[in-house]
């Protein structure tokens, strides 16, 4: 090249040769403790401390082994955890979930112990009945032994199971409480029957507002014992294709009142996470780092493909320019700790 025809306006290089430029230059990516959340798998069994085979590191947990989990990585400053009930007998599952919002099922009676030896730590709550009920699909259905599922599916006994579930939680003391169901109208009925029970102003409701059928739930559905047995979700989860739809979605439930709206999974969808925080900047923006996301990950570095630290340095750092505020995530232990240890940086 002709230096003499080289035109200086093109010189990138002097805007982040020095730490400090290159952090300058890095905007949007900032993370704290603050960001992230947790989730934890709450077993029926109060002793219970199982590994998960297909979700490396992650355990399901009794009662009674929750707080000596959880209190390093509290330390660590950890601010919201988001709780998933699990029931291995399935004789205590059946058509319409109702263990669900039973008052002696491991989530409920967890948040008052969780509120108890951790006053400042967020208590998020998954709301959904395919954890619960005995065919593993998010709703309640006309008739048993559906022949296709989209038509069998009953929207408005669904909603109505998925808003007692929602208020089971904020009787029990939840801060937040987050429907996955992807059923039309729950936000609407969740913030109905909050009003109806003077919760309304003590409760926030996290949407996950655009959930995708994706292949990547796979080892979340092993660690909940959630697989559906027969069929799948796409009658009422949104086709990974999807754009438009993917905004209406969450733009439906900001219209019914939803404080904080999702993606999930995340990583695949980093233009929708960027479509709709433009579309609605005025709402916190959760990202679900998702089971399968976070499998692939572990592999990848076990086999030595990548180091675990920095690539997801990187990742994290996508999620957050994309526009992600919130990010959910089986990592967080070891982002909290790399945080704390001031290795959570590139630059």
């Amino acid at each position: 090249m002709n230096s003499n025809n080289f035109n200086p306006k093109n010189v990138l290089q002097g805007g982040y040769f020095h730490r400090t430029l290159r952090k300058w230059q890095s905007t949007n990516i900032l993370v704290d403790p603050s960001n992230f959340i947790f989730p934890l798998f709450l077993h029926e069994n109060d002793d219970a401390y199982e590994e998960i085979p297909s979700l490396p590191n992650i355990h399901r947990l009794g009662l009674n082994k929750l707080k000596n989990y959880l209190e390093p990585i509290v330390n660590d400053g950890l601010s919201c955890v988001l709780l998933f009930g699990v029931i291995e007998d399935d004789s205590l599952k059946d058509e319409s979930g109702s263990n669900a919002d039973d008052e002696n099922s491991s989530v409920i009676r967890a948040i008052p112990k969780l509120k108890e030896w951790f006053p400042e730590l967020l208590i998020a709550c998954d709301v959904c009945l395919c954890a619960y009920t005995a065919h593993g699909h998010c709703g309640v259905f006309n008739q048993t032994n559906c022949p296709v599922l989209d038509s069998c599916l009953n929207r408005e006994k669904s909603v109505e199971r998925i808003a007692q579930v929602a208020l089971a939680f904020a009787k029990a003391g939840a801060h937040v409480v987050a429907p996955s169901d992807m059923m039309d109208g729950r936000i609407d009925a969740i913030r109905n029957i909050l009003r109806q029970n003077n919760l309304l102003n003590a409760v926030s409701v996290m949407s996950y507002s655009t959930k995708f059928a994706s292949a990547f739930y796979g080892p979340f559905r092993d660690a909940a014992k959630s697989a559906p047995s027969f069929g799948d979700r796409r009658c009422y989860q949104l086709p990974s294709g999807s754009t438009g739809l993917a905004i209406r979605a969450s733009e439906r439930d900001v219209e019914e009142g939803a404080d904080i709206l999702m993606i999930k999974p995340c990583m695949s969808y980093l233009d929708i996470v960027k479509d709709i925080k433009r579309e609605f900047p005025n709402h916190p923006l959760a990202v679900y780092h998702v089971s399968g996301e976070y499998a692939m990950i572990w592999h990848g570095a076990k086999a030595n493909a990548f180091d675990l630290r920095m690539i997801l340095i990187e990742i994290i750092h996508s999620f957050r320019r994309a526009g992600a505020d919130i990010i959910i995530s089986y990592y967080t232990p070891l982002i909290l700790k790399w945080i704390k240890e001031n290795k959570f940086n590139l630059n």
